[in-house]
């Protein structure tokens, strides 16, 4: 009899279902339980693009699901008691899994969940936080004993990289309970069709006006400060006279006052919010990808850029940055602030287009180590 998986999470994101999907098809029998049930329209309200999205690939096709009733008198996942859910252990326990695997603790049903199955099935979690951006003082001292009191809980952790790993660790779970789960996307979907991508991205260029031949740095994501894209105005200034330009794709609060400020420069151009199937397209458009965020827990826009065979620029703040930015062979991670180090790179890159053809094979060949088969094999691995 195969054995049954029960998984806890919000809502159904792009970045999980493909995984979810290929999970189901092994030898394991799993069903998610959804907590968020008022995104179960499928269009969700968010606060950084400000406005509601939904997305345009299918995300509740191909295994078993349920949206649990949450009570929530505010309901969301951007806060901890937007998920209130009294009826999910009991479907869970109606569903009698052989394991649980919870995804994200901060929410008022999930940590309920991990008290109440811990020592009665096996119970593995999966987030992305990192140590990158604590904050000093006594809150960070009651903050480190509240979540090591918290992963008691939990049987195997699966982190997503190096510093997920050094989290868990900090934060009291030993080294064999930590299992390798790659923060991952869908690469094939990304990488082709190649030509088609390619065709497309050259397309939306000319009728942005972009120049044929000038190296364009991407930046795509949300337009708040967090993301911090007035640091992609800042380089444009910084690069002078160089042949470069920079598309900002996106939206959110800060975009008004950017494009008031961009305001007359020919190698400035700005896209809104573009949904997924179009994005293999939208990072074609550009030959570097760029997050300069000021915190950023992993930074899925970098796993993608790279699909795409594109080299990063990434911030020291970006998590995933030292397990995906390879110095001066996928890209290079730079200081906030650091806009010299980006010139110069810059520089280089525009001057010799093979460096540039060369750091983005690297970049698409770095990337197949952090694909959905590896999550998959994880979760197969700790069901035993």
């Amino acid at each position: 009899m195969n054995k049954k998986l029960a998984v806890v999470t919000t809502h159904p994101i792009q970045y999980h279902v493909p995984w979810l999907i290929r999970l189901a098809e092994k030898n394991i029998k799993i069903k998610v339980f959804y907590t968020w049930e008022q995104s179960a329209l499928g269009s969700v309200y968010d606060p950084g693009f400000g406005q509601h999205i939904r997305w345009d690939i299918p995300l509740l096709e191909g295994y078993e699901y349920e949206f649990t009733e949450n009570t929530s008198s505010r309901p969301g996942a951007d806060h901890f008691r937007g998920i209130i859910n009294p009826a999910l252990i009991g479907k869970i326990e109606a569903w009698a899994p052989d394991g649980l695997l919870v995804i994200g603790w901060n929410y008022h049903s999930h940590l309920k969940c991990l008290r109440h199955f811990h020592g009665r099935i096996p119970i593995f979690f999966r987030g992305d936080s990192v140590l990158l951006h604590e904050k000093i003082g006594w809150r960070k001292l009651f903050r480190r004993l509240f979540l090591s009191w918290v992963y008691q809980h939990v049987d195997f952790a699966l982190y997503v990289g190096s510093h997920n790993r050094s989290y868990f660790l900090r934060h009291g779970l030993k080294p064999e309970q930590l299992v390798f789960s790659p923060q991952a996307m869908d690469i094939a979907r990304f990488a082709e069709p190649n030509a088609l991508y390619v065709r497309q991205a050259q397309e939306r260029k000319e009728a942005l006006g972009i120049p044929p031949g000038q190296l364009t740095v991407l930046f795509a994501g949300k337009m708040t400060r967090v993301k911090n894209p007035s640091f992609v105005l800042d380089l444009a200034d910084a690069c002078g006279e160089l042949p470069v330009g920079f598309l900002l794709v996106g939206d959110g609060y800060l975009k008004e006052s950017l494009m008031l400020r961009a305001k007359g420069r020919t190698n400035v151009h700005f896209l809104s919010f573009q949904n997924q199937t179009i994005m293999p397209a939208v990072y074609r458009m550009g030959d570097v990808f760029i997050m300069p965020s000021l915190s950023e827990t992993w930074g899925m826009g970098v796993n993608e850029a790279m699909a795409c065979g594109k080299p990063v620029m990434a911030s020291e703040m970006v998590g995933s940055a030292v397990d995906l930015v390879e110095e001066e062979r996928t890209g290079i991670v730079f200081s906030l602030g650091d806009t010299r180090k980006c010139v110069d790179y810059l520089r280089r890159l525009s001057a010799d287009r093979r460096l540039l053809e060369q750091m983005g094979s690297n970049a698409r060949e770095h990337i197949q180590s952090f694909s959905f088969s590896h999550i998959v094999d994880s979760v197969a691995f700790v069901m035993g």
